[in-house]
């Protein structure tokens, strides 16, 4: 680097400049000058290349820190300092001080939006859904009280608060509301500043502006713009990398590592910043040194694709190119003090240059938007959003310029590769939701462009479209909606002859291309969210003419993607469908906007009802001529029609044109325009069969789709039916065209129609034929079979054009109508969550289905539990308004909603029928639809179904179709009852159905009526489920028939009677179906009797076999009897369950039964080993310090606990029993599946085999180890001595003494000194048998070996002297977690835990009380002594640690157990062991009393305690003073007895419930009654359980002499001092349970948090998936290569590393964005889990994808910290993974 040396100037040169540089002289030499732009550039171009981009730093993050902070302080001093004194005139503080006070600020809040800031839209008073507020306007709004909906952003949008156009009320938050007297005055803010400031501004500006301009449109590499060349020009350059949207992050990174040789760290780092900022210098040296690099970058990307942008730059250009970034950065801070100097910078760069059109500054930024880096990009954008857009006046200007730039903008937008969002073509939404720009140009740039639309210029059209006032301003004078359409329809380039679209198999970059002309569509969408409520001539004029140009769009739609059957052979290639449908529904909302545009103005609507007609006609011009004219005649009818099959011809789905005039022809309808100005409308020009052609093959197509005889057209036609009838696009697909065929209709005689239809259905033939009613016979079955369903879509279709009257303008309904009918339909189906509904309901183009409105009239809403989500059920008195013909339901939700209500009926006691409901009337044009169910050619349908199902014979019918039949027949009799009722006399009823349906057949076939037909089936045994459908037709036939006489006697009708009549027969009904149901009743009862006798007689027969399994059942359950309450006989004895005294449990015989080959056996010491399939982990829940580092492996000494429980080893299993043979044939099985999958597939299973990891056989539970089951421990034998503790604790003393001697025999060889006396039968060099047999011991070892892996996180070896500890410790921990859980939940101790639970304990306590067999004796002797020690301190062994240092309960269950080896080599047979476990409990419940009043801070409360101190109070204080008499003033004096006494309860009870655990389970005794249940007397029960007297200070008095030099030795350890001083962490008794943090109860509260969380490590950076942990409430930058770290020589994400510090390898997080909890395991487990935050449905919203606000729902979020505090979070990981194979998949590691 000796160039880059060279040149720099020695630091100190440049200190001594900055010192006596004076920003004040140069300001004022610069006022003096002639040409005040040569002296500032004089200035900068000395200046600027010595103070920025001098080179790399030092290689620390450190330095370069520094290094940053050095520039910005020189840029500052030097650079912006005289900009400031010369602009202000002043010290700069006090004039932008005074410049602030005096400013009066525009009510416009404009705070932009940092990525993943919560932003608020309210749904009731928002314009359009862009409009939105910040958290703080959003919360002194009044829209906080309304609905509202809360999204994350995406960045760069700004805060539409104070905008009177952008809310329907309520525009001004608290602190925006403008005062009464600034409302009415709109004066230039500019006069409001002082003259000379003004015109000094205006120049600054200018000169700044330019400057900032001109470098960052500079494309030459190694020259300057005139008059900044610097003094001396070095031969130093920097590589400069720039980004781009089409290489990976991998690619990049790989590429550096090359090309500029440096570490994969320093690549990640490279690859971040350039995505981040869009460029970086990856080189700084030589013109050749760089040069070189560039070369290698160059060939490296070059082979897939374009290769990455690299440009070999001189360093002065680069350092003028980071100071005009700056300089942007300062203007846009100095705009914030003045609105007037805001104007006065508005006024600089919209001021057009000496160059004419486009050549102002804010143009040329505009024009090379895409040519600029993404962090230039962003800073300019920023500064337009600050000045031109937040200044009303000017933002008029500039939305025209944009407008008139929009074409090329987007085309250039279009070519390159960044995000929209970094593109300027973003703005438009800031300027066209204006409903008050040069936009092509703009949008061909970003067409061309390589980044997001978020970071072009493009994306600035939200700022500008979306306002009302600015949108209309341009759609008038800039002809926006024609410019957008039209360049729109320019980027698609592709057509057929007929110049449709044509989307065959796009290229890359076409698809590429494709997405991005797309956002056209969202601009266009903008322009139309608001409609007009005054229309001018001009805008009528120009909205035509953009409608013209829409209708060509349209036009090359029509028809796009036809499709032919395929016959003979599958299709072999699937054409391209998907481009098409994306297209469509982009559109759907503009055709749906552009329709309410159209409604809101008569003259605009019977125009672009013309239009639109002339329009189709030019498309039916281009169907083809020639097809045959053809006549059809059935039923005495004739009509004129050409052949055309749709199973033969080619057919499109698409077809746009005709399903707009279909719904302009409904607004004719709704306006009433069509009876009003008949004459103005070309409905004679209307024909209404080609009206209903096309339409009516689409849904010809579908019928014969569901037919299936489209099989072999492949997937790509299914799933273009299915979106033609999806939610997303049947509005203007499916839904329009049943309109039109009603159009068609009501314009047609209904005969004619029905003819066509038949024709086009291909069904003529069947029903045309003399004898049709006889049954067409068709040899082929499968022909058969497709005509029946065509028949039932036939029938589907007439009920749908009849009946679907609830679209404004077809039936006289109001829209709110519309939505409570799919409501009710929806929820017919079954009880459904807000979301389902919302996602069954078509979102018009702000997003609102209009659900909120009606839902409450229909539905009640349940509330969830702990899991699922809240439901909405269907109010019962809407279900008469239930279709089963619904048009929007799929086959299976038509099933489904049938036997839903049929259910429902029965369970009323009703008839099962289900009749058509009561149909809404029609509106007048539409009026003559009901005529079809009169007419003869559907009748004589009806009479040829009806004679089928007469006579059953063959397969030529369905049920469905005749229970379309009926479904038909009963519309009709619903019609005329409606027009009976409704009509005056009888002469004005048209409708006559039932005088038709008596009449018999025509002459040929005489048959009987359709009502005699419907008579002879009503008896009919195979139709017996129609059977109620076909007697309410007859009644309701009855019925009318009642009503007609009675009209035509009188003319005054009552309907009463008629009412009564059906009433009788429906009381007759009910009286026959309670008769039917009784005697079913009584045939049940009578069968069941019969069967319990056969039953009782073969048990009589069979009596000894059933004696047998009697015995073996109670056998086998007596195991589960030590859990039931005691029996009598013993609780007569005190339980106790320590010490010789304790009960023995009966010698009986514990069988289990192996799941694997289902033998029973016995457990036995020397029988073939059983085990316990187990799980174990290192857990940190019981933690007290989350701060300590984990352990070193290597050196960790684990025999002292210590109380901050900092890292446990815990055991949990899901209670299966396996023969230990079984399981290892089961594990070597999985191990051998396991290595074969491995070299089929790379890739991870749930579970990690190496790790010894494998699921439960039978619950497939994840575990990695098994627990071997040991028999009950023996009853003591009461005939020996139960020495004293003075006794007991002298032989132990002379027994460690003769270990100690003889351990130093073994080490010197010679005996050295005197020997200590050995106890009598004491033998050192004894051998104890092992008492199990070789299987048993194999396995101890097994789960020995596991917990030492797991536990210390090292390989296997058996050797290790630690191996015993952490067995032990795997108990103890398990226990203390346990009894916590009881504790916390406020369970009783025993009795209260799952079996699973209490298994696993009890062979756990079994097997560490075995565990010490497996290892050498002088091992488990050298842990006794060690532990020994730290009650009874002994000078030989080194290191103890202070009694604060450890936890008593690991002391105790350590000691116990290893207290059985010294136990063993006593051959004495004098004592039993169980006396020593009662004295080693004594001994370290005293050491737990002292510690817990080391380390009590009782509070002083002076409570007068009646009667005096009692006597445990007296003895509490005496210990406390002896203790404070060893230690002095480290103890607080404290004089409440009954305080400290307090203190020492709670502190020491959960040691004694852990206690009473382990040795309930290590010698099986029977708990006592009082701990079987929660409540008052657990402190007795509890003492005297473990043999302790209730008041335990008795301990310390009645053996004070023994106790009180132990006492005093214990306090007397260095360590005691040291802790209580403070320098370790004191832990306090009782502990508290560890929680998860605290969430807040608003979920924006969080979101807001997150927003301001900055990465840690890219400087300032926001973090793009800020993840929280709830278990230390760190905010984490997870999934970015910023923030990966190094773990165990793996790179993996912050969320990974922080698991291992936190939680010993598992974690909890909240993804604040995705509104997820993730779980984690080590490196490859995790899974998603529902987050505890719900809406106001009670749904849970993952991904904030509907934005409903979020309310914490505290039992969910206690479940998850339930799951963590019992150690379940890996189980659950398990099963997740188990039952979703894509979760495996993930890559955890990097999140």
């Amino acid at each position: 680097m000796a160039a880059a040396d060279s040149d720099r100037d020695p630091p100190s040169a440049l200190c001594s400049e900055f010192l006596h540089f004076s920003a004040k002289d140069t300001a004022s030499q610069w006022m003096a000058a002639a040409d005040l732009q040569q002296e500032v550039y004089r200035h900068l171009a000395v200046y600027v290349p010595r103070i920025l981009c001098l080179g790399p730093s030092g290689c620390s993050s450190r330095e370069e820190q520094r290094e940053e902070q050095r520039e910005e302080l020189a840029c500052q001093l030097l650079l912006l300092a005289p900009l400031e004194w010369l602009l202000l005139g002043e010290e700069p503080a006090a004039g932008l001080a005074l410049l602030q006070e005096n400013n009066q600020p525009s009510p416009l809040c404009g705070h932009v939006f940092k990525v993943g800031e919560p932003t608020y839209s309210c749904r009731e008073c928002a314009a359009d859904p862009t409009c939105v507020l910040c958290m703080q306007c959003f919360l002194g709004s009044v829209h906080k009280d309304h609905r509202y909906r809360m999204t994350t952003s995406g960045g760069g949008g700004f805060c539409d608060c104070g905008d009177a156009e952008a809310w329907k009320k309520g525009p001004y938050c608290q602190k925006h509301t403008p005062t009464p007297t600034k409302r009415d005055t709109e004066e230039d803010p500019v006069a409001q500043l002082p003259a000379d400031m003004v015109a000094r501004s205006y120049n600054i500006f200018s000169i700044i502006l330019k400057y900032a301009v001109d470098l960052l449109t500079w494309d030459q590499e190694d020259q300057l713009p005139a008059g900044l060349e610097p003094p001396e020009k070095g031969d130093t350059y920097y590589c400069m990398l720039f980004n781009d949207e089409v290489h990976t992050y991998e690619q990049v990174i790989y590429t550096l590592q090359k090309a500029v040789n440096c570490s994969q760290k320093e690549a990640v780092s490279f690859a971040t910043t350039v995505d981040r900022d869009g460029r970086k210098s990856v080189r700084y040296g030589d013109f050749q040194f760089c040069e070189q690099s560039k070369s290698v970058i160059v060939r490296n990307t070059s082979r897939q694709s374009k290769p990455l942008r690299v440009q070999v730059m001189h360093s002065s250009v680069v350092a003028h190119q980071c100071f005009a970034l700056k300089a942007l950065s300062w203007l846009g801070q100095i705009l914030q003090y003045s609105d007037g100097l805001r104007r006065v910078l508005c006024q600089v760069g919209l001021q057009e240059g000496p160059e004419g059109e486009n050549s102002s500054l804010v143009d040329r930024l505009m024009l090379n938007d895409s040519k600029m880096w993404k962090g230039a990009r962003n800073i300019y954008h920023q500064l337009l959003m600050n000045s031109l857009l937040m200044d009303l006046k000017y933002k008029k200007i500039f939305a025209i310029q944009f407008a008139k730039n929009y074409r090329r903008l987007q085309t250039d937008f279009m070519e390159d590769d960044h995000e929209r969002v970094v593109s300027v073509t973003s703005l438009s939404v800031q300027l066209f939701t204006v409903p008050t720009m040069s936009y092509e140009r703009l949008q061909n740039d970003y067409v061309r462009d390589d980044h997001d639309r978020e970071f072009s210029i493009t994306d600035l059209s939200v700022q500008i479209f979306t306002v009302p006032s600015l949108a209309r301003m341009l759609m008038v004078e800039e002809n926006l909606m024609t410019t957008i359409i039209r360049t729109f329809v320019d980027h698609l380039r592709h057509r057929d002859l007929q110049g449709r679209f044509q989307f065959d198999r796009y290229t890359a970059q076409q698809a590429f291309k494709f997405g991005r002309v797309q956002s056209l569509i969202g601009d266009l969408k903008y322009v139309l969210i608001s409609r007009p409520s005054e229309w001018s001539d001009e805008l009528r004029e120009k909205f035509l003419e953009g409608l013209d140009s829409f209708l060509e769009l349209l036009k090359c739609m029509q028809g796009m993607d036809p499709v032919v059957r395929q016959v003979g052979q599958h299709i072999e290639m699937e054409p391209e469908w998907e481009a098409a449908f994306t297209l469509q529904m982009k559109l759907t909302h503009i055709i749906s906007m552009i329709q309410e545009w159209c409604s809101t103005d008569e003259r605009v609507l019977i125009d672009a009802y013309r239009r639109c007609l002339s329009a189709l006609s030019h498309c039916h011009s281009g169907l083809p001529d020639g097809e045959q004219p053809i006549s059809l005649s059935l039923a005495g009818h004739c009509v004129e029609t050409f052949r055309y099959q749709v199973s033969q011809d080619k057919v499109s789905i698409h077809l746009p044109v005709c399903r707009l005039l279909a719904g302009l022809h409904v607004l004719l309808s709704r306006t009433e325009v069509a009876s009003r100005f008949p004459e103005q409308l070309p409905l004679g020009e209307l024909s209404p069969p080609l009206l209903i052609e096309l339409p009516l093959r689409c849904l010809v197509l579908c019928a014969q789709v569901h037919a299936g005889m489209w099989r072999r057209n492949g997937f790509s036609l299914i799933n273009q039916i299915y979106y033609y009838h999806n939610v997303k696009c049947r509005v203007e697909m499916f839904d329009k065209d049943v309109i039109m065929l009603q159009a068609g209709a009501s314009m047609m005689d209904p005969n004619h129609f029905l003819m066509i239809v038949l024709s086009r259905f291909e069904l003529f033939h069947i029903f045309s034929s003399a004898d049709c009613r006889k049954r067409y016979r068709e040899a082929n079955k499968d022909v058969v079979q497709q005509n029946n369903t065509l028949i039932e879509e036939m029938l589907h279709l007439i009920i749908m054009v009849v009946g679907e009257r609830y679209v404004a303008g077809v039936g006289q309904v109001e829209p709110f109508d519309e939505v409570r009918r799919e409501i009710i339909h929806q929820l017919s189906i079954r009880p459904m969550a807000h979301s389902e509904l919302v996602k069954a309901l078509p979102e018009n183009g702000n997003k609102e289905t209009g659900l909120e409105r009606v839902i409450d009239s229909v539905a009640s809403f349940k509330k969830p539990g702990v899991t699922g989500r809240g439901l909405y059920e269907l109010r019962p008195e809407w279900n008469k308004h239930f279709n089963l013909y619904f048009h929007h339901y799929s086959r299976a939700d038509q099933s489904k909603a049938e036997e839903a209500q049929r259910k429902l009926r029965r369970q009323n006691g009703e008839d099962t029928a289900l009749p058509p409901p009561v149909p809404p009337p029609l509106c007048p044009l539409f009026g003559s639809l009901v005529n079809l169910l009169q007419c003869d050619v559907l009748l004589a349908v009806e009479g040829a179904v009806l004679q089928w199902a007469v006579e059953p014979s063959g397969g030529g019918w369905t049920e469905s179709m005749l229970q379309r039949v009926l479904h038909l027949v009963g519309m009709a009799l619903l019609e005329e009852q409606q027009q009976l009722e409704n009509s005056s006399g009888y002469d004005d009823v048209t409708f006559n159905y039932t005088c038709k349906i008596t009449r018999p057949g025509e002459a040929p076939s005489t048959s009987g009526s359709v009502l005699a037909l419907l008579e002879s089936l009503q008896n009919a045994p195979h139709l017996e489920v129609h059977k109620d459908m076909i007697t309410w037709i007859l009644k309701m036939v009855a019925n009318i028939k009642t009503i007609r006489e009675r009209s035509s006697s009188t003319s005054s009708v009552t309907i009463s009677q008629g009412q009564g009549l059906e009433e009788t027969v429906r009381d007759k009904d009910k009286a026959e179906r309670k008769r039917k149901a009784e005697m079913a009743r009584l045939r049940r009862e009578k069968i069941m009797a019969q069967m319990s006798e056969m039953q009782k007689h073969f048990i009589n027969e069979n009596k000894e076999l059933f004696q047998q399994s009697l015995e073996e059942l109670e056998a086998s359950t007596s195991a589960a009897a030590e859990h039931s309450p005691p029996s009598l006989e013993m609780s007569s004895v005190s339980q106790v369950c320590v010490g010789p005294r304790r009960l023995g449990v009966a010698e009986r015989r514990q069988l289990v039964t192996c799941i694997l080959c289902q033998e029973e056996q016995e457990v036995k010491g020397h029988g073939r080993a059983m085990v316990l399939a187990a799980f174990v982990q290192r857990s940190t829940v019981l933690s007290k310090n989350r701060r300590r580092a984990l352990p070193n492996a290597e050196r960790h000494d684990p025999v002292f606990m210590h109380p901050d429980l900092s890292l446990g080893i815990h055991t949990a299993s899901c209670g299966h029993i396996m023969h230990a043979t079984c399981w290892q044939r089961y594990f070597e099985a999985v191990q051998l599946k396991e290595q074969r999958r491995q070299q089929r597939l790379r890739g991870h299973t749930s579970y990690d085999v190496e790790n010894g990891e494998f699921l439960c056989p039978l619950c497939e539970c994840l575990s990695n180890t098994v627990i071997p089951l040991l028999p009950h421990a023996h009853s003591p034998d009461h005939s020996v001595d139960h020495p004293s503790l003075e006794v007991w604790l002298k032989t132990t003393n002379q027994q460690i003494a003769a270990l100690h001697s003889a351990h130093r025999k073994q080490s010197d060889d010679a005996a050295e000194g005197a020997e200590p006396p050995v106890p009598e039968g004491f033998r050192i060099d004894f051998t104890p048998l092992n008492p199990f047999s070789s299987s048993v011991s194999e396995m101890i070892t097994t789960f020995s070996m596991s917990t030492y892996k797991v536990g210390l996180k090292v390989n296997p070896n058996e050797q290790d002297q630690r191996i015993p500890v952490l067995s032990w410790s795997t108990c103890a921990y398990t226990i203390q977690a346990i009894e916590r859980l009881l504790m916390d939940e406020e369970k009783p101790l025993f009795g209260s835990l799952p079996c699973r639970q209490d298994d696993c304990l009890s062979s756990l306590t079994r097997f560490s009380s075995a565990c010490w067999t497996a290892a050498p004796l002088t091992t488990v002797h050298t842990q006794f002594i060690r532990l020994f020690a730290v009650l009874v301190p002994d000078l030989q062994v080194e290191n103890t640690p202070c009694i604060l240092d450890v936890d008593m309960f690991h002391l105790l269950v350590y000691s116990v157990l290893s207290y059985s080896s010294v136990h063993c080599l006593d051959q004495s047979r004098q004592t039993v062991v169980d006396s020593a476990h009662l004295h080693l409990l004594h001994l370290i419940t005293v050491t737990h009393l002292v510690q817990v009043l080391l380390t009590s801070t009782p509070e002083e409360v002076c409570m007068d305690q009646d009667g005096g101190e009692s006597e445990e109070e007296q003895l509490t204080c005496q210990l406390y003073d002896t203790l404070r008499t060893h230690l002095g003033s480290v103890l607080p004096e404290v004089t409440s007895g009954w305080q400290l006494l307090r203190c020492v309860k709670a502190g020491v009870l959960p040691f004694l419930r852990a206690v009473a655990l382990f040795f309930h389970y290590l010698n099986s005794t029977a708990p006592p009654a009082d701990l079987l249940v929660a409540g008052p007397g657990q402190w007795e029960a509890l003492c005297s359980y473990l043999g302790l007297p209730s008041n335990l200070l008795q301990l310390c008095q009645s053996q004070h002499t023994l106790l009180e030099p132990l006492i005093h030795r214990w306090c007397c350890h260095p360590g005691v001092r040291q802790t209580l001083q403070g320098s370790g962490v004191v832990v306090r008794f009782p502990r508290e349970s560890n929680r998860l943090i605290d969430l807040p109860e608003d979920y924006s509260a969080l979101i807001n948090q997150a927003s301001s969380f900055t990465c840690p490590r890219s400087g300032g950076d926001k973090s793009r998936a800020p993840t929280l942990c709830l278990v230390c409430g760190s905010m984490l930058c997870s999934q970015s290569y910023c923030c990966q770290t190094e773990v165990d020589g793996e790179d993996v994400g912050a969320c990974t590393a922080h698991t291992f510090t936190c939680g010993a390898g598992l974690g909890l997080f909240l993804r604040v964005r995705e509104s997820q909890v993730l779980f984690v395991a080590g490196k490859t487990k995790g899974c998603f889990y529902p987050p505890p935050y719900l809406d106001d449905y009670g749904e849970t919203d993952q991904g904030l994808k509907r934005g409903n606000p979020l309310h914490l729902c505290t039992e969910r979020y206690r479940k998850i910290e339930r799951l963590w505090r019992q150690h379940g979070i890996a189980e659950v990981i398990g099963h997740a993974q188990e039952a979703n194979q894509t979760l495996v998949a993930i890559d955890w590691q990097h999140l």
